[in-house]
């Protein structure tokens, strides 16, 4: 109905009418509100991911869509939807928006940095604590009406407190969570990055820099931070797990894919590292079934930035660019990925 009554909106009014976004997935109802008061909006209710093809359907006459981690935009889509102006993530990670072809099309494109900093590095160190303490496990036995005595080495694991802390990757969440293991867990932090943090910040993590080979030797706990790319696709497989400490755990909370699930469900099966902690998988929501075989993995459904407050502040992030991006006059979109777009409109 509201699509009828747009076709028949008088000549005067059709100057002042409402941008059109498109909702990709089930948003809460405030942040809904919060679109309505400026958009005229398609929300998808029922949460189910659209294919491609349905995805460009439901586009068409839309200025803007707000979309999450998994829709893909491609250039394919962009020649479908010549109207698109605005893609808005609500996720850190855009690996899934192609920013070069958005940019040549004039289209802008925004993500979420900054406000699930914290929240991910949490579920990081708590993927960490459960994988080394054999949390999991040891729950998973206990359910099954197994605990029945007491035993000196019942689920001993590793300790977290004064261990070697492994980061890779010391953008913003892998200095949240070194802080955690510095300050709060008194482990010394070696990192590996493409470039040294300044000695100062160096300082204040209590972190030293080191090659990823001496990271994965010298680490009793390596997280790992990365952004996804071709160059960081299996930057952990087969050969890196084999220099990693027998008791080692590993965690995964950047992206599915950084890691060779393969190769780590074989180290784990065959115990060449002692545990490991994923939230991001390689073809997700799939998982490897090798991973779903051992008892030393601690699995999540890629849940790091997963508190209702982060989740929110993520949400009216994507909202504030949308309505930068759109509105009038046009302005910068808070975390935009390609600003330059805006200097030729």
């Amino acid at each position: 109905m509201e699509q009828c009554r747009g076709l028949t909106t008088p000549a005067s009014n059709r100057m002042t009418a409402k941008p059109t976004v498109l909702v990709s997935r089930r948003i809460f109802p405030e942040i809904a509100d919060r679109l309505r008061a400026q958009f005229e909006v398609e929300l998808n209710e029922a949460d189910e991911p659209w294919p491609q093809e349905e995805l460009i359907r439901r586009l068409q006459g839309k200025a803007g869509i707000f979309v999450t981690g998994t829709e893909r935009i491609d250039a394919r889509l962009l020649e479908a939807c010549p109207a698109l102006r605005a893609v808005c993530s609500m996720a850190v990670g855009y690996n899934n928006i192609d920013v070069p072809a958005c940019t040549a099309r004039g289209v802008v494109v925004s993500n979420a940095p900054d406000v699930l900093t914290e929240t991910t590095a949490d579920l990081g160190f708590a993927l960490l604590m459960a994988a080394a303490r054999r949390v999991a496990e040891s729950e998973h036995f206990l359910r099954r009406g197994e605990w029945t005595r007491w035993s000196v080495d019942l689920f001993a694991g590793a300790d977290v407190h004064r261990a070697t802390l492994g980061v890779l990757g010391m953008g913003r969440i892998g200095q949240a969570v070194a802080r955690r293991g510095a300050r709060g867990f008194d482990m010394p932090v070696l990192y590996h990055n493409r470039s040294r943090l300044d000695p100062a910040i160096e300082a204040e993590l209590g972190a030293r820099w080191v090659s990823k080979e001496d990271l994965l030797r010298s680490a009793d706990h390596v997280i790992v931070v990365v952004p996804y790319g071709p160059g960081s696709h299996h930057l952990i497989g087969a050969a890196e797990l084999a220099l990693m400490k027998p008791t080692a755990t590993l965690v995964n909370i950047a992206r599915g894919g950084i890691i060779d699930d393969a190769a780590l469900a074989a180290a784990l099966r065959e115990r060449r590292i002692g545990a490991a902690g994923l939230d991001v998988f390689e073809g997700e929501p799939q998982v490897h079934p090798g991973l779903l075989e051992v008892p030393n993995v601690v699995l999540t459904p890629h849940i790091g930035s997963a508190s209702l407050p982060t989740r929110r502040a993520m949400a009216n992030l994507a909202v504030d660019n949308l309505l930068a991006a759109l509105g009038t006059p046009r302005r910068r979109p808070p975390t935009a990925l390609n600003p330059e777009v805006l200097e030729r409109t």
